[in-house]
């Protein structure tokens, strides 16, 4: 990257970002569209494209290129991937991964998960790198409440809306745990590193921790918020059927006789989101504010995702 596109980058950057990231008629845009710039400085919508990769052992895995930007560009394909757990890939699917031609992958699951779920299964000579994000003891909570086996406390543990409210606070955690905004700076700058090639990060349901990571990434590349947003919900249609299977496993089998508890930790929510950039905007003034003092973000290094992330 020249010295003049890094200067070039940051002006705009700095102008953009620090104006609250997005013009007016980039927040107007519909969930689903993006606003891209025409020559007469005007705004168009288009219609965006997620692009999964089908895999048997996961559900949740996609591409982030392709979308468009309100400076007119598009995320670059092939280079950012997201996903749930790998601890469950068929040979046909480590085939498939391989063929992305991964350099790292980010495993964002603290050492619960890994302990019940197994760790990922990966093509041959890539290790899977644990930068642990807390859930705040969900997981935990989860497997204690499935193993009771008693309506009534999974009852008291998860109905009348305390899943909903533990969702929110695990999400307010994104922004206020130094720890947990540790781990997402430190994929960001990875992410930005030009000798860096196609990275891949992920949780267990990849809709969580890995849905906050890309909703942040997209929007530091002036993805449109409602096209972040839009990226983020998308879990709930590529995890619909799986969470369906779970819960109704779980009533067969007897451990819970009303497996609708569960439905609030398996969905992803603009209320959950709203919860972590509301806590955002409360400590640190805006989404630019987010990046650069509490991800510790220079207008380097964004302006370096710019560069490689954006053509």
């Amino acid at each position: 990257m020249s010295r003049a596109r890094i200067r070039l980058a940051i002006a705009v950057l700095a102008s953009a970002l620090a104006i609250g990231t997005l013009p007016a008629a980039a927040h107007a845009a519909p969930a689903g569209h993006s606003t891209t710039a025409t020559t007469a400085g005007r705004y168009h919508q288009q219609a965006e494209t997620i692009r999964q990769i089908p895999l048997q052992g996961a559900v949740n895995v996609r591409d982030l290129g392709g979308y468009r930007t309100w400076t007119g560009g598009q995320v670059r394909q092939g280079l950012v991937y997201r996903s749930d757990a790998l601890g469950k890939l068929t040979p046909a699917d480590i085939t498939a991964l391989s063929g992305l031609g991964l350099k790292k992958v980010v495993d964002f699951r603290i050492p619960m998960e890994l302990q019940y779920d197994g760790a990922d299964r990966l093509p041959a000579g890539l290790t899977a790198t644990s930068r642990p994000v807390s859930d705040l003891g969900l997981y935990g909570t989860l497997l204690g409440a499935i193993s009771s086996g008693d309506p009534a406390t999974q009852e008291q543990m998860l109905g009348g809306g305390r899943a909903e409210a533990y969702m929110r606070d695990i999400y307010r955690t994104f922004v206020t745990s130094p720890e947990n905004r540790a781990q997402f700076a430190t994929t960001l700058r990875e992410i930005a590193d030009g000798k860096q090639g196609p990275l891949l990060y992920h949780c267990t349901s990849g809709k969580d921790r890995t849905g906050w990571m890309s909703y942040v990434l997209l929007r530091a590349l002036a993805v449109p918020e409602s096209t972040a947003t839009s990226d983020y919900l998308a879990s709930n249609t590529f995890r619909a059927a799986y969470d369906a299977q779970v819960r109704a496993g779980l009533k067969q089998s007897g451990r819970m006789q009303n497996p609708d508890l569960l439905i609030p930790l398996q969905e992803v929510r603009q209320d959950y989101l709203d919860a972590a950039t509301a806590q955002m905007d409360a400590d640190y003034g805006s989404f630019y504010g987010y990046l650069t003092d509490g991800l510790g973000l220079d207008l380097r290094t964004l302006a370096k995702l710019q560069d490689k992330l954006v053509r």
